[in-house]
């Protein structure tokens, strides 16, 4: 006999490091019962994330994939998509996205076998990819397959909205990291601040950034606003970014004319080394020009850190009040970059207020809060 208890499968991606805390959330929750489908364990080929298999608490599996990227573009087959949804029955399947077949393969498995099919959705009005006629076309056509959409905050509800959605139809689950962790962890390296400062060579004041090094992130307006600080500032506060990327040659070659202050550059780095690097920075700047959300953001403010974000990036709607949890400026606009960096870098007090008022906030986008939302979405379908 079916339990009574909707059983939900989330097909998505890969096992991503940021996930894990939010599916064993969703996993606790006795509302549901979950399983998780992932297309792939990993993609090598844009990110060196450890697979933290140890830490699953769900039902899970990976189904066989072929991966290859041409140019910008990635492909991802799947098979046996089919077969593990009918062995898992699922009263309510939940995509990550329309970019690769399975998720096409979903959408018509669930019209099959009559089953309510929700797209979690990140995308905003914001995003800067080229918007072909045929994709969006066919983005349509996924949309109109859709029973309810998950989205992770404000910016892409307005888009969903704009799309023509009814809002009746957009559940919200909150995009999330561990938060406990990174507060735990950077609590800690403060608590170690000289070795930890040895450890990586790290100057006494900073500013960070952390991600890829690519060009639609920012980065080099991030160098060219820190260049335009006084040589003041810049001989007491450093710039440190954290990752790695097809841009990191040609930034490390601008920073080396910098020579007032001091450009640090530190390798990709895992889920678990990266909240010591958080808890000594002075503050965190992520000058995206297009970014769904920006988990980074989250990151930053579990480890107590006061955000200069981009109004693109999806997460700032949310997270990011402007003179509050920090500042929000235009992308490429290195005149108002440069004067918010100056104002944070000569007043500590303002510093630690909108860090401690950031802590606050993002203790509502935690696993749970995300897990919350998506039974939401669950039971009000299985309600109909």
């Amino acid at each position: 006999m079916k339990s009574s208890v909707p059983r939900l499968v989330i097909v998505t991606e890969i096992i991503a490091p940021y996930r894990i805390p939010v599916f064993n959330a969703l996993a606790a929750k006795p509302e549901v019962s979950l399983h998780v489908i992932f297309l792939s364990e990993n993609d090598p080929t844009l990110r060196q994330w450890r697979v933290y298999k140890d830490e699953i608490k769900f039902s899970w599996q990976v189904l066989p994939s072929w991966r290859k990227r041409f140019g910008g573009r990635g492909v991802l087959l799947n098979s046996g998509l089919h077969r593990a949804l009918n062995h898992a029955r699922p009263d309510v399947v939940l995509c990550g996205g329309y970019n690769h077949l399975a998720y096409w393969q979903a959408t018509r498995w669930a019209k099959a076998n009559r089953t309510p099919f929700i797209l979690w959705s990140e995308s905003t009005s914001f995003d800067r990819r080229p918007k072909y006629r045929i994709i969006e076309f066919m983005k349509s056509r996924f949309l109109n397959s859709c029973a309810a959409f998950l989205v992770p905050g404000k910016s892409s509800s307005h888009y969903l909205e704009q799309l023509g959605i009814p809002s009746a139809l957009i559940f919200t689950a909150p995009n999330a990291v561990d938060t406990c962790l990174f507060s735990k962890l950077s609590t800690a390296a403060r608590q170690d601040e000289t070795r930890v400062r040895s450890a990586h060579n790290l100057p006494a004041h900073y500013f960070l950034y952390v991600g890829r090094l690519v060009k639609e992130k920012g980065i080099f307006d991030l160098l060219e606003a820190y260049a335009q600080l006084s040589p003041e500032i810049q001989k007491q506060t450093a710039l440190v970014f954290v990752g790695s990327g097809s841009e990191q040659a040609e930034l490390a070659k601008r920073a080396s004319k910098i020579t007032s202050g001091r450009v640090q550059f530190l390798n990709f780095m895992h889920r678990e080394e990266l909240p010591a690097i958080y808890a000594l920075a002075d503050a965190f700047i992520f000058p995206t020009h297009s970014d769904p959300w920006g988990l980074v953001v989250n990151e930053a403010m579990a480890c107590g850190l006061p955000v200069v974000a981009s109004n693109v990036a999806g997460c700032t709607a949310d997270l990011v009040e402007h003179a509050s949890t920090g500042f929000v400026v235009a992308p490429a606009d290195v005149t108002a970059l440069t004067s918010t960096m100056k104002n944070l870098a000569e007043d500590s007090t303002l510093r630690t207020a909108m860090g401690r008022r950031g802590r606050a906030r993002i203790d509502q986008y935690s696993p749970a809060a995300w897990a919350q939302g998506v039974v939401q979405a669950v039971t009000s379908l299985c309600s109909k």
